[in-house]
């Protein structure tokens, strides 16, 4: 058999693509690991009819509804390995099956890399953030510490402000000149110089010279990269931003190799499960688009 579109990547973004798809009456194949990005979070915030709702629950669901469509196959796999061109894919599955596609779809999503501190792993998306749209309001004005990991930090933590008051603890990360500091200062931001020995409690800093500083909430600017090697084996353009890598797209979400579209937190920059389910309609439509005018997509 073979599927008018692979979607490696069963998330959001790969589950909004695929909705479009399935109502278009295409063949889909999702090849889906189980490792969404938000997987540590007990609660989504800032999707419109989803607030508050736990992340797991929106996935379920979503997954649900597609499996309505008699055209779906569900693979609970990993995407090993791929090949071919457009209109003749073949992705191995980690079982060693091969599934052909004429299109295929990366909606792998990306990796946070934290700073290596001890504890902050184990406290992401419990009381460790990257998005204060996401997060920020349930910590209810509360104190929030910003930990550095580089010159964007500074603007975090001034946007942080917004939903408490906030330190911004530099780590070694961060070295900032007089008047930066002053600048911060005046905006009612606190500079905290000493390293962090670890994080403890919910979201207690622990300092090198034995202080501690409790918070409602830390945040952290993480680095991100794609999750699969896939797209970059396959000859899929990565770029640099400032964030991490992502994958190059173009207006109608297709690649720099023909036939392969990308979407999601792994093509589009910021990520939140708003964003990657809207990317992945757009995604949807614009490959449907791609196999009735395939000439337009060259």
């Amino acid at each position: 058999m073979i599927h008018d579109v692979i979607v490696i990547g069963g998330s959001y973004a790969g589950m909004a693509a695929s909705l479009q798809l399935l109502r278009a009456r295409r063949s889909v194949l999702v090849i889906d690991a189980g490792q969404r990005r938000n997987r540590f979070a007990s609660h989504a915030h800032g999707f419109l009819g989803q607030d508050g709702v736990d992340p797991a629950v929106i996935a379920s669901t979503a997954r649900r509804q597609l499996e309505a469509y008699p055209t779906l196959t569900w693979l609970e796999s990993e995407a090993t390995g791929i090949t071919g061109e457009q209109d003749a894919f073949v992705v191995t599955s980690a079982e060693g099956q091969s599934h052909r596609g004429r299109r295929v779809l990366f909606a792998t999503g990306v990796t946070d890399q934290l700073p290596n501190i001890t504890g902050l792993a184990e406290r992401w998306g419990q009381s460790v953030f990257h998005c204060p749209y996401c997060h920020g309001y349930e910590l209810d004005q509360g104190r929030i510490g910003v930990i550095a990991t580089g010159p964007m930090s500074v603007h975090q933590a001034e946007l942080l402000a917004e939903w408490g008051k906030a330190t911004l603890l530099t780590n070694g990360a961060l070295m900032l000149e007089p008047e930066g500091r002053d600048g911060l200062e005046r905006k009612g931001i606190t500079v905290e110089g000493t390293s962090i020995h670890a994080i403890a409690g919910d979201a207690d800093v622990q300092l090198t010279d034995g202080r501690v500083l409790s918070f409602a909430g830390l945040f952290v600017a993480t680095t991100i990269t794609p999750s699969s090697s896939l797209p970059s084996d396959l000859g899929c353009e990565i770029i640099e931003n400032p964030m991490g890598r992502i994958i190059t797209v173009d207006a109608s979400k297709q690649t720099t190799v023909p036939g392969v579209f990308a979407c999601g937190d792994v093509a589009v920059v910021p990520g939140a499960v708003s964003f990657a389910v809207s990317d992945g309609a757009l995604a949807g439509m614009q490959l449907h688009r791609s196999l009735v005018w395939p000439e337009t997509m060259a």
